[in-house]
C-alpha cells in the first residue's frame, strides 16, 4: 500500500460528529469533531444534515493537505434513514428520539412483523425505523411517494459523496423491523407496505460505490480517484476486528452501550428486555442487549464531570448510594421506569462520577448476565477512557477475561478496516488491546453493593 491509501472515516454518533484521517497503518493523523445538533424547526425534530455537510466539506479540504486520501468511509448511528429523489432530501431526516403521535402506535401495531421474524423489539419513539417510515408515509404521502430511494444513514452520506445509491445489511438489521436476520432478507413489513422498490441494491459494507462526485473534487481538494465506501452501522464497525473468532462478547460503548454476544442463541432473546439480533458485516445475526449508557452516565455525572478515585467509589458503596434505572427515555431493559437515587446524595463531582460509573457497570453486568454472555469480553469505545469501568466489570465477572482497546472509538478502527477489507488477513490496525488486571478479584463490598442494587430493582 502507498500513502494514497490514507483513509477518512466519517463517524456520526448520536452525540458527536467526527472526521478522522488515518494513515496506511491505521494511525490517527488528524481528527476534528463537532456536536450533532437536532433542529426543531420544520415539520418535526430532525438532523441538521446541511450543517454536517458544510462542516464535513471544509474539514475534508483541510485533511486533503495532510495526505493523499484513498477512501472515505461513513459510519453512523442506527434507526435513521433519508428519503431522497435525484436532487436530494424530500423530507428532513427524522430524529429517532422524536416522540411520534400516539395514534401511530395503534396503526403500526398491525403492520410490524413478529419478534421471531425480525428480532427487533418494540421500542419507544422512532427507534424502530419501520415505525418512522410508516408515520412519514401516512403524514406526508406526496413527499414519500416522490422519494426514489430510502437510504439508511451511512449510505445517505455515501450517496451524497459518490452519487451511487446502495443498501447495506448492518443498518437494515439494527432493530428496524425491516430485516429478517436469520434469512437475511427484507421483512414482511417491506412487502406489505410496497417499499421494496425504494431500497437500492444491497451492497457489502466494504464495497467501493464509486469515486467522489466530480463537483466535490474542487471543493475538497481530494484526488479524483478517492473511493467512497458503502459504510456501516457504528456498533457493527466495533465488531469488525473480532469477526471470525466465533466466541466471546464485544461491548461497544458510546451514547449507547451495546453488548454483542457471539455465543448466545437467538431463541434466548427476550423482546421485553430490549434484547435483539443485530446483523454483522458478514450478514450473520448477533445476539445483543443494550442501554443508553453514555447518555445516562452524562446525566448522572453532571455538567462538570471529574474523574474519581477508587476511594470515591468505595465511599459511594459504603454509604449505600444507588442509582436506579433509568435516566434516559430511549430503550434498555428498564425502559419506562423513572430513574432515581436511593441513599445519601453524592456531594462532589468526584462522587457523582463514581455513582455514574457504578451504575453503568451494574447495568452492563445485568445485560451480560441476561445474555448469558461467555468467553473473552472486549471493551471498545468511549468507556475505555473511564479509569474504573473495566476493572469493576472484571471484578464482577471473573469468568470473562476483560480486554480493553486503547482506541477510544472502535467505530473509527472499524471504518479503517472497511477500506482495507480485502487485505484484512495481512493488515493490522494500529490499535492495541490490553488485559485489565487492576481489580480482577471480586471483593465483598462490590458483590454486596450489586446484590443490594438488584434487590432495589424489584
Amino acid at each position: 500500500m502507498t500513502q494514497r491509501d490514507a483513509t477518512i472515516v466519517l463517524d456520526i454518533g448520536k452525540t458527536n460528529v467526527k472526521l478522522t484521517l488515518l494513515s496506511t497503518a491505521g494511525a490517527t493523523l488528524a481528527e476534528q469533531r463537532m456536536p450533532n445538533a437536532i433542529r426543531h424547526d420544520g415539520p418535526y425534530p430532525h438532523h441538521d444534515t446541511e450543517r454536517i455537510w458544510e462542516w464535513m466539506l471544509a474539514t475534508l479540504r483541510a485533511f486533503a493537505q495532510l495526505a493523499r486520501v484513498g477512501a472515505i468511509v461513513p459510519v453512523t448511528h442506527g434507526a435513521t434513514a433519508a428519503l431522497v429523489d435525484d436532487d436530494g432530501l424530500v423530507l428532513p431526516v427524522l430524529d429517532y428520539e422524536s416522540g411520534l403521535p400516539e395514534q401511530i402506535a395503534t396503526l403500526y401495531a398491525g403492520d410490524r412483523p413478529p419478534f421471531a421474524e425480525t428480532y427487533s423489539p418494540a421500542l419507544p419513539a422512532g427507534l424502530n425505523l419501520g415505525r418512522q417510515l410508516v408515520w412519514l408515509a401516512n403524514v406526508f404521502p406526496a413527499e414519500f411517494a416522490r422519494a426514489r430511494h430510502i437510504l439508511l444513514y451511512p449510505q445517505y452520506w455515501a450517496w451524497r459523496l459518490s452519487g451511487v445509491a446502495a443498501s447495506e445489511a448492518t443498518s437494515l438489521g439494527c432493530h428496524t423491523d425491516l430485516w429478517a436476520p436469520v434469512t437475511q432478507q427484507y421483512s414482511s413489513l417491506v412487502a406489505r407496505m410496497g417499499w421494496r422498490g425504494k431500497f437500492p441494491v444491497l451492497q457489502p459494507a466494504w464495497a467501493a460505490l464509486g469515486p467522489l462526485r466530480p463537483a466535490l473534487i474542487e471543493r475538497t481538494g481530494l484526488p479524483a480517484d478517492c473511493k467512497i465506501v458503502c459504510g456501516i452501522h457504528d456498533s457493527n464497525a466495533s465488531l469488525l476486528r473480532y469477526l471470525g473468532d466465533g466466541a466471546g462478547t464485544v461491548l461497544s460503548s458510546g451514547t449507547w452501550l451495546i453488548a454483542a454476544s457471539f455465543g448466545t442463541p437467538l431463541a434466548g432473546l427476550d423482546e421485553q428486555s430490549d434484547m435483539l439480533a443485530n446483523t454483522n458485516a458478514l450478514g450473520q445475526p448477533v445476539a445483543c442487549m443494550r442501554f443508553m449508557g453514555g447518555r445516562e452516565f452524562a446525566l448522572l455525572a453532571g455538567a462538570a464531570p471529574s474523574a474519581c478515585t477508587a476511594a470515591d467509589i468505595d465511599m459511594v458503596m459504603a454509604q449505600e448510594t444507588f442509582a436506579l434505572p433509568c435516566f434516559a427515555e430511549s430503550g434498555g431493559p428498564f425502559s419506562g421506569r423513572t430513574g432515581s437515587i436511593v441513599g445519601p446524595a453524592p456531594q462532589t463531582d468526584q462522587q457523582r462520577y463514581a455513582l455514574a460509573t457504578l451504575y453503568c457497570v451494574l447495568m452492563t453486568d445485568y445485560c451480560l448476565e441476561a445474555l448469558a454472555a461467555s468467553g473473552p469480553l472486549m471493551i471498545e469505545g468511549s468507556f475505555t477512557g473511564n479509569p474504573h469501568f473495566a476493572a469493576l466489570l472484571a471484578a464482577l465477572r471473573p469468568q470473562q477475561p476483560v480486554t480493553v482497546s486503547d482506541d477510544a472509538s472502535g467505530t473509527t478502527c472499524g471504518g479503517w478496516l472497511l477500506h482495507h477489507w480485502a487485505a484484512r488477513a495481512t493488515v493490522v490496525p494500529a490499535v492495541q488491546d490490553r488485559p485489565d488486571t487492576t481489580r480482577c478479584t471480586p471483593d465483598t463490598a462490590l458483590l454486596a453493593y450489586r446484590a443490594r442494587w438488584r434487590s432495589l430493582l424489584t
